[in-house]
This record gives structure tokens, C-alpha cells and sequence, in this order.
């Protein structure tokens, strides 16, 4: 089969099975509508294998499908990059999401929407590889919006319920204020370089680097204005501080979209652009410097909030803002390519964790309260070793994936000499002891100690009671009932997640990060050395997690376990001790920094208070005050002075004409 129609396969097969399950689902039935969708998305898999062969044999691609409009000079392009960097997105993207097609047949089995859901998760797929396949920023910008789009409908899948509407309203807004600045980024690029296309920006960006942009009011570097109005894209679709407070409420949809779209692809999708526009950040330090940072508030600070969370999903998505911020700081310290690695490994071992999180939930009703589990380990041995794996790689344990990229990204930031570099590692070395703590923390409450379902109480280890915990369908196990494995298509996922999240990162290290895998497709100066100082360190896989054993983070991460373990298995009084004397840090760790109470006072009350003043003054006083009933009342006034003048007697009207007459004469006497 041609290449190119293997391109187009990839995209176009989840669509065709996002419209079959969507347009025709009742008239296909449940069983042949997931069929459809995971087969289709199954080609898309194994097309991307394909091309990725293709790829690794040298050949690329870079070029247009389709010309959707041409307007003046700029013509606005459908086309495909097909790089090294595409393929594993790809690969990633497909996999991934084969994996929760399958998934979702166990978890959304007695769910009334199954038709939907299906639909919407292929439209998804499809989504997010137009995104990745783009070769122009036109098409960069229509995946962004889908993806967005579609996460706000899967966010809001169950719509019957309003925490649910909610919660995808927020995440639909709080987007639109970083898509704002993507779309003023894409404009100025425009509107300076005069075409959308990756390969003639790049190409063109050296000329314009001491530019100042044609902006009004300011005197801001072109390049660096550039990027960061595009990372403030990536500060929403990539959940970065300040635009982070999205992704923990998005748990309110079913679980397996929290594992495809909050775990493993479109919150990467901001990691995935700021890489691909390596050419363009290269060209600025402060936007480095501002990236940077950016991602060390998120890695440690979002840390912290998962310490204390109890429902069980949202300390995964907790964990995700913090494993964003991650590699988001590899973004800044120009170490690109170990933040996709880190992206890559992130999706395998997080997916995984959000999918056994759903087995979890699916055994114990669909209550996602970690105070009414526990012990869950004999009933549950596949779900309980899948979950111990992810929670290893995620902590980075050596010879697991997750340590690799994780390693790699704090060794590179403690090599990077840009501005913020020293408070941003000082973050992700601490990040790695909260990371620990709060995995296993979550592991132990889950898997080990005593069985609490079946149970009332909700007051173990001293954790609040009246915290509000979001779950799929708010059941749970009645008394004396116990949880059981679950079936098939929900374990064979997670085993197939497994196997990556274990082995992935020990084989993939070396090419991708030291033996140009990337090639062209990822740009870096040479006035920023990290990567070819890590490049000096590095002596092989086994050898780099030898060492790790002797380093502070690998002891920092045994510290956050050991601690979880003392902590909440061994004298579970501490907890509620350190609540009760530490109760401020407490409740500002339960209230999220205040940051959802400022939005609400702030964005949310001052438009409503904007949007009150208008009405009252604009709507009610103004145009209905003044120009309407106004209008109407001065022509009342006008007609009732005028009605006092038509009396009915001629005598009037003949002394109205003379004196008229008067007057006129008199005019034309005196000029």
C-alpha cells in the first residue's frame, strides 16, 4: 500500500468510527458499535506501525493534502509532517487509545450512553492526530480546538449531572483563556512571516530574532512574544499553573477518558508543540526561562494538593499536573527530547493507574472514596500488581520507565544555566519525595491494611468527612459484601500497559535521547548545553540506574515510601495529628490554594456583577429609559403642546395665520 494513503488512513479510520457509533449506533446495537470503533482505531494502530517503520528507514514526509481556502497570498492548508517526532505521538496516541476502546467495554457496560461514549472517544482519537500530524499551524490550531471540544464533551458525558456540567464548563473556559494567546501567537506568526507552514517559520525565524513585536504599547522581542503567547496555549491544554484548576474536576467523567485524554494525550498536547516549536524557542531565553518556571510551580506545588486528596481518581489527576509540570520544565531547560521521552513513558504508567483506578472503582460499585477501601490486594491480585508497577514507574523506581525519563529531566534542569534553572530543580527534587509519598500513600490506603467497605465511616487516619468526593455513580459495597476481580477486557488493558511501563523507558533511553532519534524534527542551540552534557554522563541504561542508587532522588523517592508506609500502616494517628497542628496548611491544601474561590469571586462574580451593571444601567436605563420610553415620552409631550393648539374654532386658526403673516413681513422687512 502507497505511504501516503497509510497517512491519510491513520486520521480518517477513528472518524469513520466515531460517525458509524455515532450516526448509526442504535441501528448497529452495543456490540457491533464498539467493534467497529476499536477495529478502526486498531488500523490506525497498525498503520502508524507501518509508517514508523517507514520512518526508521529514513523516509519523511512533508507536504499538503488538501487546500481548505486561499485568501490574498496565504493559503490555509490541510497537510502532514511525518517526522520522528509525529510517528511516536502517534504511536502513543493509537495505542493508548485501543487500549481504553477495549477498556471501555467493561467499564461502560451497563451505561445507557455506550453508543456515544464510543463515538466520542474515536472522535477524539481522530482529534488528536490531526494535531500531531500537522504541518502547518492552521491545522495545528484545528486539532487544539477539537480536542478541547471533545474533552468538554466527555467531561460532561453524564450531563444529568450538574457537578458534571460544572465541570466541563470550566474546563471549556478556563481553555478558551490559553487558546486566546495561542491564537494571538499563531496571528503574529502570520502576520511577520506571512505563511502558517512549520518548515518556512522555521527556516525564516533567524532573520527575526532582534525584532521588536509590531505591538502596541510595548517593546517585546518578536520571537519571545511569539512563544509565549503559543505556551499560553499550552499553559490550558497542558493544565500549567495559573490554568491548572481544569483538570481535577474533569474526574467527573467516566474513568477511561480521564486515562486517554487527562493521562496520556491531550494534556501533552502543549508538551508536543512547545517541542515541535523547539526552532522558535531556541531563538528566546526569557520564554525559556518563563517556561521554566512555570512548569517548577506546577511539578511541586500541584504535588502537595495530592497528599490530601481521598477520592481515588483525583489523586491520579493530581499526579498528572505534577508529572505536566515535569516536562514542561525539561521544555525549558531545552532538554526537548527528554521531555517527549518523558511524555511517552508518562502515558504508558499514568493510563495505567487511571485504568486500574477504574478497576477499583468498578469492584467497589463505584465508590471512589480510598477511606472505605483497603486490603483490596487477595481480591483483586491483577489490578493490585498492575497498580504496584505503575506506582513504581511513576515514583521513579530504577529500571522501570518512569525513572529514565524522570531521572534524565532532573539531571538535565541541574545542568541548564538559564534564569530560574536553580528554583526549578530545587522543585523537582523536591517534587520526587511528594510524588512517593502520595503514590503509595494511595497504594497502601487501596490494596493494604484493613478492609474498610462495606463500611459507613468515613473518618479513617483522622481525614476529613465532609470533603467532597467526586465518583462515577455514588453506590458502593453494601455490608458484608465483598469486592471481586475484574473481567477480561478491563484486566488484559492494564497488563498490556504494564508491560511498557516496565520495559519502555530501559530500551528506549539511548536512541531516543543520545542516538538521534529525533534528528531534525527537535532543535537545540548550541549556547544551551545540557543535553550534550547529559550526553557526556550517561554510560547506558544499566549503568544509569546503578547509579541512581547512590543519588538524592532515588533516596528521596524510598523516603516518601517509607514515610506513606509508617504514615497510614503503621501509626495512622500521626496523620491526624499533623492535620490538627498544621490545620491552616491543611485547610490551604484542601482548598486548593483558593485559587477555584478566586476565579469564582473574581472572574466568575466580577461578570456577573459586570453583567448586572449593564443591565441595570445599559439595558433598563439607557436603552429602555432613555432612547425607548424616552423617545416615546418626548414625542408624547411634543404632541400633547401640540394638541393644545388644535381647538376646533376657525377664529383660531384665521389669528394664527395673521400673526404669522406678521411675522413674516416683519422678517423680510427688518433683513
Amino acid at each position: 500500500m502507497d505511504m501516503h494513503t497509510l497517512y491519510l488512513i491513520v486520521p480518517l479510520a477513528p472518524l469513520v468510527g466515531a460517525i458509524a457509533a455515532g450516526l448509526f449506533g442504535k441501528m448497529l446495537g452495543r456490540t457491533w458499535s464498539h467493534r467497529i470503533t476499536i477495529a478502526l482505531v486498531g488500523v490506525a494502530f497498525a498503520a502508524s506501525v507501518a509508517i514508523y517503520q517507514d520512518v526508521m528507514a529514513g523516509h519523511t514526509f512533508n507536504g499538503p493534502v488538501y487546500t481548505w481556502l486561499t485568501s490574498g497570498d496565504t493559503s490555509f492548508q490541510v497537510g502532514f509532517l511525518i517526522d520522528k517526532l509525529t510517528v511516536m505521538m502517534m504511536l502513543v496516541v493509537t495505542f493508548v487509545s485501543l487500549m481504553v476502546h477495549i477498556y471501555t467495554i467493561g467499564y461502560m457496560a451497563e451505561d445507557p450512553g455506550y453508543q456515544r461514549f464510543f463515538s466520542y472517544i474515536s472522535l477524539f482519537t481522530f482529534s488528536m492526530l490531526m494535531l500531531v500530524m500537522a504541518n502547518n499551524f492552521m491545522q495545528l490550531f484545528f486539532g487544539w480546538e477539537a480536542v478541547g471540544l471533545v474533552s468538554y464533551l466527555l467531561i460532561g458525558f453524564w450531563y444529568t449531572r450538574p457537578t458534571a456540567i460544572y465541570a466541563n464548563l470550566k474546563a471549556f473556559l478556563v481553555n478558551r483563556v490559553g487558546d486566546f494567546g495561542f491564537l494571538l501567537g499563531i496571528a503574529l506568526v502570520l502576520m511577520v512571516f506571512g505563511t502558517l507552514d512549520y518548515a518556512s517559520v522555521f527556516a525564516n525565524a533567524q532573520n527575526y530574532a532582534n525584532d521588536i513585536a509590531p505591538i502596541p504599547g510595548v517593546s517585546w522581542n518578536l520571537i519571545t512574544a511569539i512563544c509565549i503567547l503559543l505556551f499560553i496555549g499550552a499553559m490550558g491544554k497542558s493544565a500549567q499553573f495559573p490554568l491548572h484548576v481544569w483538570l481535577p474536576d474533569s474526574m467527573e467523567g467516566p474513568t477511561p477518558i480521564s486515562a486517554l485524554i487527562h493521562a496520556a494525550t491531550m494534556v501533552t498536547a502543549g508538551i508536543f508543540m512547545v517541542a515541535r516549536m523547539s526552532p522558535l524557542f531556541e531563538l528566546s531565553d526569557t520564554a525559556l526561562s518563563f517556561v521554566m518556571v512555570i512548569g517548577a510551580i506546577t511539578a511541586l506545588f500541584m504535588g502537595f494538593l495530592g497528599i490530601i486528596q481521598n477520592d481515588i481518581k483525583r489523586v491520579v489527576a493530581y499526579s498528572t499536573l505534577s508529572q505536566l509540570g515535569y516536562m514542561t520544565v525539561a521544555l525549558g531547560a531545552s532538554a526537548y527530547s527528554v521531555a517527549v521521552f518523558h511524555l511517552m513513558t508518562h502515558a504508558f504508567f499514568k493510563a495505567l493507574l487511571f485504568l486500574a483506578a477504574g478497576s477499583v472503582i468498578i469492584a467497589m460499585h463505584h465508590d471512589q472514596d480510598m477511606r472505605n477501601m483497603g486490603g483490596l490486594k487477595k481480591y483483586m491480585p491483577i489490578t493490585w500488581i498492575t497498580s504496584l508497577i505503575g506506582s513504581l514507574a511513576l515514583i521513579g523506581t530504577p529500571f522501570f520507565s518512569g525513572f529514565y525519563s524522570k531521572d534524565s529531566i532532573i539531571e538535565a534542569v541541574g545542568l541548564s544555566h538559564l534564569a530560574g534553572s536553580g528554583f526549578a530543580y530545587f522543585c523537582v527534587v523536591a517534587g520526587v519525595f511528594i510524588t512517593a509519598f502520595y503514590s503509595f500513600r494511595m497504594y497502601f490506603l487501596v490494596f493494604h491494611g484493613e478492609e474498610r467497605f462495606g463500611k459507613s465511616h468515613h473518618d479513617h487516619q483522622g481525614d476529613h468527612a465532609d470533603e467532597e468526593v467526586s465518583s462515577d455513580h455514588h453506590h458502593g459495597l453494601a455490608p458484608g459484601q465483598k469486592p471481586h476481580e475484574t473481567p477480561w477486557v478491563v484486566t488484559v488493558p492494564l497488563i498490556l500497559l504494564a508491560i511498557p511501563s516496565v520495559l519502555i523507558g530501559f530500551f528506549a533511553i539511548e536512541p531516543m535521547l543520545f542516538g538521534g532519534y529525533f534528528g531534525d524534527a527537535v532543535f537545540i542551540a548550541e549556547h544551551h548545553p545540557a543535553m550534550h552534557e547529559l550526553h557526556e554522563e550517561f554510560h547506558g541504561a544499566f549503568a544509569m540506574a546503578l547509579h541512581a542508587l547512590t543519588t538524592l532522588p532515588f533516596w528521596l523517592a524510598v523516603a516518601g515510601v517509607a514515610s506513606a508506609w509508617y504514615f497510614y500502616m503503621k501509626n495512622p494517628a500521626i496523620p491526624a495529628a499533623i492535620r490538627k497542628h498544621f490545620s491552616f496548611i491543611y485547610t490551604l491544601l484542601d482548598q486548593k490554594y483558593y485559587f477555584d474561590r478566586f476565579n469564582d469571586w473574581f472572574f466568575a462574580g466580577g461578570a456577573r456583577g459586570a453583567s448586572r451593571a449593564l443591565w441595570k444601567f445599559g439595558d433598563v436605563k439607557l436603552i429602555d429609559g432613555f432612547f425607548v420610553n424616552g423617545s416615546a415620552k418626548m414625542v408624547g409631550m411634543f404632541s400633547g403642546v401640540l394638541r393644545g393648539f388644535q381647538t376646533g374654532y376657525v377664529y383660531h386658526y384665521a389669528f394664527w395665520m395673521i400673526l404669522g403673516v406678521s411675522l413674516l413681513l416683519t422678517v423680510r422687512t427688518w433683513f
